[in-house]
């Protein structure tokens, strides 16, 4: 039987008006440090956001979760932060932000494929 691997994970938010503290998921990121795994998955889902705000801009938002797909690859296409370990580039965005996209507090979970994890909690948490 395959051994289970602790993982964190955190719900992508956008929020479209900080003040309001009214957001919408739209993705996930999880680190699971023994499969060496760190993994953005994200949708957007235009009618929805734009129903949700008029005032998203959609190619906007699209580059800033996209930012999270290279910092999470690493190497230089994730600028300076991507450079980081594993860890660091995981702790860096998940951090707490008063922009358009946040994350919500990371929770721990075990699983036996990090990747399949990742994209069961974006069809929970996302779809």
């Amino acid at each position: 039987m395959q051994e289970k691997h602790l993982f964190e994970y955190a719900v992508i938010r956008v929020v479209p008006r900080v003040e309001r503290e009214e957001f919408l998921n739209v993705g996930v990121i999880l680190f699971c440090s023994a499969e060496g795994f760190l993994q953005t998955k994200y949708t957007l889902n235009e009618k929805r956001l734009l129903a949700f705000s008029d005032a998203i801009n959609l190619q906007e938002l699209q580059e800033r979760l996209e930012a999270f797909v290279k910092v999470c690859a690493g190497r230089r296409q994730g600028g300076p932060i991507g450079q980081l370990g594993t860890a660091s580039r995981f702790r860096w965005l998940t951090a707490n932000r008063s922009t358009i996209v946040q994350t919500s507090a990371v929770h721990p979970g075990m699983c036996h494929n990090a990747e399949e994890t990742l994209h069961r909690l974006h069809a929970q948490l996302v779809l």
